[in-house]
């Protein structure tokens, strides 16, 4: 008969002591893990990071800087006549044919007459505007081996031939009057721009006025 005192002899125990040993290799992996984890989440932060510069460093093609508006921004509306620029600007002043005589600037070279006008219909110079004129032909002085070409306009009023005809009158009365001041007339040649070109609306009494001008364009120094 079998001891029953002794039944769990070589049995093995019902309660196992777990040691120190043991807790360390149950919470490694777990760490492990964790700080695999923490990694991760750090790199991912750090590439973020890095793409948020680069989109700050370098914009989108064709994004507009502040304070540098683009062709977009600036364009007129549709129908609405461009903004004169600075070449299309209006020639200078016959008083700035002296200087510009004594310099070196290219050539041909615009300029208007800025008090010279004529009364509608007419090319006789009135004596009010012979001021300017005595002005060039002192400045053409200075300058003995200097050739103009003198071009008269018209406003819109009469048959455009008539008003090729008066101009070409307009700029041989100038001439005249540089003559008449001592300039030699193989020095001046003549020319007409008839209606063409103007500088001024034609509906208004003083917008033609300004249409009937005379221009200087300078040949040679």
């Amino acid at each position: 008969m079998a001891n029953q005192n002794n039944r769990g002899d070589g049995a093995p125990p019902s309660h196992i002591h777990v040691g120190a040993e043991t807790h360390k290799k149950g919470w490694l992996p777990w760490l492990l893990l964790a700080l695999g984890v923490l990694a991760a989440l750090l790199a991912l932060r750090r590439c973020s990071s890095h793409d948020d510069g680069l989109a700050r460093v370098a914009p989108a093609s064709g994004t507009a800087t502040m304070g540098a508006p683009t062709a977009a921004t600036t364009a007129s509306p549709a129908g609405a006549a461009a903004p004169a620029t600075a070449t299309a600007a209006a020639p200078a002043g016959t008083s700035g044919v002296g200087p510009y005589l004594a310099g070196t600037e290219a050539l041909p070279r615009t300029f208007v007459f800025e008090k010279l006008n004529f009364d509608t219909a007419k090319s006789d110079v009135r004596p009010e505007d012979r001021n300017e004129v005595n002005e060039l032909a002192a400045a053409m002085k200075q300058y003995p081996s200097s050739r103009m070409r003198i071009v008269g306009y018209a406003d819109a009023r009469g048959a455009a031939a008539a008003n090729q005809t008066l101009g070409k009158e307009r700029a041989d009365s100038v001439k005249a009057a540089l003559v008449a001041q001592g300039i030699d007339a193989g020095r001046l040649e003549t020319a007409s721009g008839g209606e063409s070109n103007p500088v001024d609306t034609n509906a208004t009494s003083v917008g033609r006025a300004e249409n009937r001008r005379t221009e200087l364009i300078v040949l040679q120094r």
